[in-house]
């Protein structure tokens, strides 16, 4: 997708032209990015903190039941007039999966995990959107190819990092180092966006809502 950079925009914004990187792919875009690269590394985490979980308590094949939240809250989410901050997002999810580790049995996990789900999709959604509104027509393609490589990266390592985390201790501990991991990248995402855009990036990208804190979508 970043190599080829495909035409993502609408009909008038076919012929927009590409301007260069440092005019977009600022602190904002960052921003989203490391959020992005955060929420899969949680996801990621908790899926094998679920399994884990199960595994030590002889209710594997329930894994199937765990989590099936996902779909009604990007239901809920989409129906929404105004989209929410995605770092607000990100760090509700990272809290609501902290104490997931107490379940031990498969029905209150599914009650625990719940919240998870929830807001799994939620988020996924508000990075998409946030990436467009940032990025011009003319390099939306290379955007979303940012975003995939950024929620890669996080599914790679969070997958073994999670394993770690069983491995020298409980998989309790697997879901509160996912909910960290999910905090810590919402704070720093945060943090980036507090910062001004560069004077030298244009106008409608320096005056754009949606590369501020107050956006909404940020």
């Amino acid at each position: 997708m970043a190599l080829l950079n495909p035409p993502l925009g609408a009909e008038d914004e076919a012929e927009a032209e590409q301007p260069p990187r440092r005019e977009w792919l600022g602190v904002g875009m960052v921003a989203v990015l490391t959020r992005a690269f955060g929420t899969t590394m949680l996801l990621s985490g908790v899926d094998t903190a679920i399994i884990a979980t199960l595994e030590e308590t002889g209710q594997a094949p329930w894994a199937a039941v765990v989590g099936a939240g996902s779909v009604i809250g990007g239901l809920v989410y989409g129906a929404l007039s105004r989209p929410l901050p995605t770092w607000f997002l990100l760090g509700l999810l990272g809290l609501v999966t902290l104490p997931v580790g107490l379940a031990r049995e498969w029905p209150w996990l599914c009650v625990a995990v719940l919240g998870t789900g929830l807001l799994a999709a939620p988020v996924l959604s508000a990075l998409a959107d946030a990436v467009t509104r940032l990025a011009p027509a003319g390099v939306r393609g290379e955007a979303t190819g940012l975003q995939s490589s950024a929620q890669s990266a996080g599914f790679a390592l969070g997958s073994p990092i999670a394993g770690v985390a069983v491995d020298v201790s409980v998989p309790a501990s697997d879901f509160a180092a996912a909910g960290l991991a999910g905090l810590a990248t919402a704070l720093t995402g945060y943090l980036l966006c507090r910062r001004r855009p560069s004077p030298r990036a244009p106008a409608s990208i320096r005056h754009d809502p949606t590369n501020t804190t107050d956006a909404g979508v940020l």
